[in-house]
C-alpha cells in the first residue's frame, strides 16, 4: 500500500492490531453538492429485495465532494476522511475491505473516472475492487436495491436524470450545474426566487410575498442587502437551503412562488422524459412499466405543494407505466449495493465455471 500525504487520516489503524479479522466490507459513498456519506457493510448473504435492509455497521458523515464545487484537493481530502471515520467506527482497517463503490457529483466523464480510481489505488490494498459512478447512479440503486434498471429523478441542491436499461445502456439529462441551467433542483428555484425579490424591489416585476418572507428568513432589512448576503458566499448549497420558504409562500397562494415551482415541475419532468425516451424504457407503445426513483429534499412529500406529486402527474400522462419508487435505503447504501451485487454475481460465475470444468 502506498503512501499518502495525509497517512495520519489512518492512524487509527495502528491501534487495531487484527482490524482485518472479521467479515470482509464494502464501503459505499455517496457524494453530494451539500454532504458526502460513507457507509461500511459485510459481505455476507442477505435477500437483497424490497422489504430487506442490508446490514450497516458504521455511516460517516462530511462535507461536499463535488470537485466542480470544491476543487479536487477538498474532494479528495473530504472522501479520504469519511472512509476512514466509517472504518474506525466499525473497529475495522483497510485490510478488510473487499471493495469501495464511490459514487459523487460530478464524476461525468471517463477521465473524471480514472482519476478517482487512480487516487483511490494509492490508498487501499492491491486486492480491492473499485466502482467509481456519478451520484445518479447510487441514488437509482437505493430505490432498485442494487440492481440497474429505470430511471432516478434526484433534485436536492442540484438535479440529474439518469437512466438504465437491462441490457446496460445507459442516458442522463441534466445535471451540469446552475450555470448551465439545473433548472428544477433547489439552487434553480431558490435563485429565481432570489431574483423574482430584486425585480419586484425595482419595479421590473410583480410584488411577491417572497420578499418579506426571504428577509425575515435571512435576518435582513432591505432586499439592497440581499446583493452582499448572495456574492458573500454564493455556493450552490447556502442558496438552495431556501427552497423552504418558497414552498411556504406557494402554499399561502403567492402567485410569483407557485410560478417558480411549476417552472420546477416540468423541468423535472422534462429531464425524466429525455431519458425514458432516448432508452425506450417506456416500450414502442409508451405503456411499459419502468421504476422512477425518486431521492432529494426537492421531491419530499410532507407538503401541500408536493412538487414530486406533481411531476409524477405530468409523466404518466406521456408515460403511463410510470411507478414511482421513494427508496428505504440510503443511496450510500445503494452504492454499496452494487458492488456487493457484482462481488456475489463474480462468485456465482467462478463456481459455474470450476462446476462446468
Amino acid at each position: 500500500m502506498k503512501r499518502e500525504r495525509h497517512e495520519e487520516i489512518w492512524d487509527f489503524e495502528h491501534e487495531l492490531a487484527g482490524g482485518g479479522g472479521g467479515p470482509k466490507l464494502i464501503l459505499g459513498l455517496d457524494g453530494g453538492t451539500t454532504n458526502t456519506i460513507c457507509i461500511c457493510m459485510p459481505i455476507i448473504p442477505f435477500t437483497s429485495n424490497h422489504h430487506h435492509s442490508p446490514p450497516v455497521y458504521a455511516r460517516a458523515v462530511a462535507g461536499c465532494s463535488n470537485h466542480n464545487s470544491v476543487g479536487e484537493t477538498a474532494a479528495r481530502e473530504t472522501l479520504e476522511q469519511v472512509m476512514a471515520e466509517a472504518l474506525s467506527k466499525s473497529g475495522s482497517t483497510r485490510s478488510a475491505v473487499s471493495a469501495v463503490c464511490l459514487a459523487v457529483s460530478g464524476v461525468n466523464h471517463p477521465t473524471d473516472q480514472q482519476r478517482i480510481l487512480d487516487w483511490l489505488r494509492d490508498i487501499f490494498p492491491s486486492d480491492v475492487e473499485f466502482f467509481v459512478e456519478n451520484d445518479a447512479v447510487a441514488a437509482l440503486a437505493s430505490g432498485t436495491m442494487g440492481k440497474l434498471h429505470g430511471c432516478v429523478l434526484i433534485a436536492g441542491t442540484g438535479t440529474i436524470a439518469y437512466g438504465y436499461t437491462e441490457d446496460g445502456r445507459e442516458a442522463r439529462a441534466s445535471g451540469a450545474g446552475p450555470i448551465l441551467g439545473d433548472w428544477g433542483s433547489g439552487y434553480g428555484i431558490a435563485a429565481k426566487a432570489l431574483t423574482s425579490v430584486i425585480r419586484a424591489y425595482d419595479g421590473r416585476g410583480p410584488e411577491t410575498s417572497l420578499t418579506s418572507s426571504i428577509l425575515h428568513q435571512l435576518q435582513l432589512s432591505s432586499p439592497d442587502e440581499l446583493i452582499g448576503w448572495t456574492y458573500a458566499d454564493p455556493s450552490w448549497a447556502r442558496i438552495a437551503n431556501l427552497v423552504p420558504v418558497v414552498v411556504s409562500c406557494a402554499e399561502a397562494g403567492d402567485q410569483v412562488a407557485t410560478d417558480i415551482l411549476l417552472h420546477a415541475v416540468q423541468e423535472l419532468a422534462s429531464s425524466v422524459k429525455a431519458v425514458v425516451r432516448r432508452l425506450g424504457l417506456c416500450g414502442k407503445d409508451g405503456k411499459d412499466s419502468f421504476p422512477l426513483v425518486m431521492v432529494g429534499g426537492v421531491l419530499e412529500t410532507n407538503r401541500r405543494w408536493d412538487i414530486g406529486k406533481r411531476v409524477i402527474s405530468c409523466l404518466v400522462k406521456d408515460f403511463p407505466g410510470t411507478r414511482p419508487v421513494r427508496p428505504k435505503v440510503e443511496p450510500a447504501v445503494g452504492a454499496a449495493l452494487l458492488a456487493w451485487n457484482y462481488i456475489i454475481e463474480q462468485s456465482h460465475q467462478e463456481h459455474s465455471d470450476v462446476d462446468y470444468d
